[in-house]
């Protein structure tokens, strides 16, 4: 089963979904942690929002949702971030 299809659950409208982003990792993943936790793996550099978008993107990819109906929430210069269904 792919992680993709584990998060399928997560697209709810509305929904609030935490989770912690590594940046500058050497490629991207997603996982998800023994302890329940989201981790998102983005190869870009935490500079001028980049790692945050980056972030977005892939969390909407696995999700199977459009990166605009995400809003970040919380975690703007933080590795832990809370996104937003809209």
């Amino acid at each position: 089963m792919t992680v993709a299809a584990e998060l399928a659950h997560l697209a709810v409208e509305g929904a609030d979904i935490a989770v912690r982003v590594t940046p500058k990792a050497s490629r991207e993943a997603v996982e998800a942690g023994a302890d329940g936790t989201l981790r998102l793996r983005v190869t870009a550099a935490p500079e001028k929002g980049a790692a945050n978008r980056a972030a977005r993107r892939l969390l909407a990819k696995a999700l199977g949702v459009a990166p605009t109906r995400l809003e970040q929430v919380r975690g703007a210069t933080t590795r832990d971030k809370v996104f937003r269904l809209r």
